[in-house]
């Protein structure tokens, strides 16, 4: 808004400045100096008017700078008067373009300044401006003088123009780097919110596939309870298909927006739900062997607990479906000072499978990507025990 005040009241001092240049060299050049009084030609008059309608142009100069320069050089080219026009629209021209038709403006504007300087100079001594600087007499110290006050007049414009189009550049160029930022950043909460539904999706479903094994070889009691794990995790697994809907959809996190118009997510697992995420594999049919020695187990970042919580998760996942029926290792040790180790282990199945299930490997891959992220490493893979493990080091600090 401040720009654009300011824009209006510069073009109203540019019109006026015009119109009281136009004026003077109309009266100059209609003075006669025997008789101390004012005689304009029909050429001058033409001239005048001439002027008076490039000086009204200007309002114009920043949409069609090309056609107001044009007009703007009719009156100092044509009929001597003044260029004061031409060189408001100068810099115009210069705020838009950088190439042959601005170089082009710009000699034909510096004639048109020095042409009209040229005249002024060399009327009546009563009634010129540019005698007072150049010389009144004609003579090459005048002319000298000319050709360089142009030169100043027509540069100042000149380089106005260019600097005005520099910061019009840059301000458009950081418009678009600031929209691109937003735009990754976007993209980045996507691929992680994406990276969260894929680990808890992917561990569901492995649960729910096995329940629903078992229920089809089981009786009695226990097929009550399968049957209403497998509700439970069916329904659960709906609402995270729903949030993932969401997110791919149009971008919007977890849950409903807040007061403040934040989407607020569920609260991340940490260290201290390591032992339940454990004891639902064994409920699901999955046999776990768990060691957990902590230290300061409650004062760990949130992200270390989250990723920690996530390897698990995703490993336990992995031997559900490619082997089912082994029995996992798992082994979470450390502290302050000696980052985590998170170990999850499972002998390899006598009989590989025929065909790798959908999905196999992006889980491993969400491993490494959340691992390296907080500063540590990972391995994962057969052993020569012809077990399969996946080892992380966690760095324990400020994330």
């Amino acid at each position: 808004m401040a720009r654009r005040v300011l824009g209006v009241v510069l073009t109203v001092v540019a019109v006026a400045a015009c119109v009281i240049s136009s004026i003077f060299v109309f009266s100059a050049q209609g003075y006669l100096p025997a008789t101390q009084s004012f005689d304009p030609t029909w050429w001058s008059t033409l001239g005048f008017f001439t002027g008076i309608a490039a000086a009204v142009m200007l309002c114009w100069r920043h949409k069609w700078p090309e056609l107001v320069l044009g007009i703007a050089l009719v009156p100092p080219l044509c009929f001597r008067s003044d260029a004061l026009a031409a060189l408001v629209a100068l810099a115009a021209l210069a705020a838009r373009r950088r190439d042959r038709v601005l170089w082009s403006g710009s000699i034909l504007v510096y004639v048109a300044t020095a042409w009209a300087l040229f005249g002024d100079a060399n009327r009546h001594p009563d009634v010129t401006v540019a005698g007072q600087i150049v010389g009144k007499q004609f003579s090459a110290v005048q002319l000298m003088g000319t050709l360089t006050v142009a030169v100043v007049m027509t540069a100042v414009p000149l380089t106005v123009g260019v600097v005005r189009g520099m910061q019009d550049t840059l301000a458009i160029r950081e418009a678009k780097e600031e929209e691109l930022r937003a735009e990754m950043t976007r993209r980045a909460e996507r691929t992680r919110i994406a990276r969260e539904m894929h680990d808890v999706l992917g561990h569901r479903l492995s649960l729910l596939s096995l329940q629903a094994g078992a229920l089809e070889v089981s009786k009695g009691p226990a097929t009550t309870e399968a049957a209403k794990t497998v509700r439970t995790t069916a329904r659960q697994s709906l609402e995270d298909l729903r949030q993932v809907i969401g997110v791919l959809r149009d971008g919007q996190g977890f849950g409903e927006t807040s007061e403040n118009g934040i989407h607020p997510e569920p609260p991340q697992p940490t260290l201290a739900d390591i032992p339940e995420l454990v004891a639902n594999a064994r409920r699901a049919g999955l046999g776990v062997n768990v060691t957990i020695l902590l230290d300061d187990a409650g004062g760990a970042p949130a992200l270390l607990g989250t990723t920690a919580y996530r390897i698990v998760q995703e490993s336990l996942t992995n031997i559900l479906k490619h082997a089912p029926g082994a029995t996992a290792e798992v082994s979470v040790r450390g502290g302050p000072g000696n980052g985590l180790t998170v170990e999850v282990v499972n002998p390899l199945p006598a009989i590989a499978a025929a065909g790798k299930p959908p999905g196999a490997g992006a889980g491993l891959t969400g491993i490494g990507e959340r691992v390296t992220l907080i500063g540590g490493n990972v391995s994962a893979g057969p052993t020569e025990d012809r077990t399969f493990a996946v080892r992380a080091w966690l760095p324990w600090g400020h994330h």
